[in-house]
């Protein structure tokens, strides 16, 4: 699936890192940030976890609610959160359901070497569900810029 800024967010369901079932319903009224990263605890997904952490404050003064995705397990996530004191929840799309949705689950290359990964991609949703930016050359130590400067 190819999303567009303009679409309607996807319907989506995820557990959360304590296994607490997260919807995009509970996000009506508010604006969303979704930002799928590859796997917890590697260079660039700390990174870009800790940017999102360090400017937690001025993307909630804007209004944004955060959530990572991953395929990573509660388990690791749960990790991840404590290690790196982030404030907001990770799902655990284990199953690749949230991935497929929202279209990052991908074929890859690396080092001659094909296989399917995510995508590192953020969608900036609105108070109607509606996707309102897509960020697809994520800068890992300054995404919180990218997100808050195309507002």
């Amino acid at each position: 699936m190819t999303l567009n800024i303009g679409d309607q967010a996807p319907s989506f369901e995820g557990k959360d890192e304590n296994g607490n079932t997260i919807k995009i319903s509970d996000y009506k009224g508010k604006k969303l940030v979704i930002y799928f990263y590859p796997k917890d605890n590697t260079p660039g997904c700390t990174v870009e976890a800790c940017n999102l952490r360090d400017n937690y404050d001025a993307l909630q003064k804007q209004g944004f609610s955060i959530l990572g995705v991953s395929i990573d397990s509660e388990l690791s996530h749960q990790k991840f959160i404590k290690k790196f004191d982030l404030p907001f929840p990770l799902i655990a799309d284990v199953d690749k359901t949230m991935v497929n949705q929202f279209g990052v689950w991908v074929e890859k290359t690396n080092y001659g070497k094909t296989y399917m990964g995510i995508a590192r991609t953020t969608f900036v949703i609105d108070e109607n569900g509606k996707i309102i930016n897509i960020i697809a050359k994520v800068d890992t130590k300054d995404h919180t810029s990218q997100i808050l400067n195309q507002l």
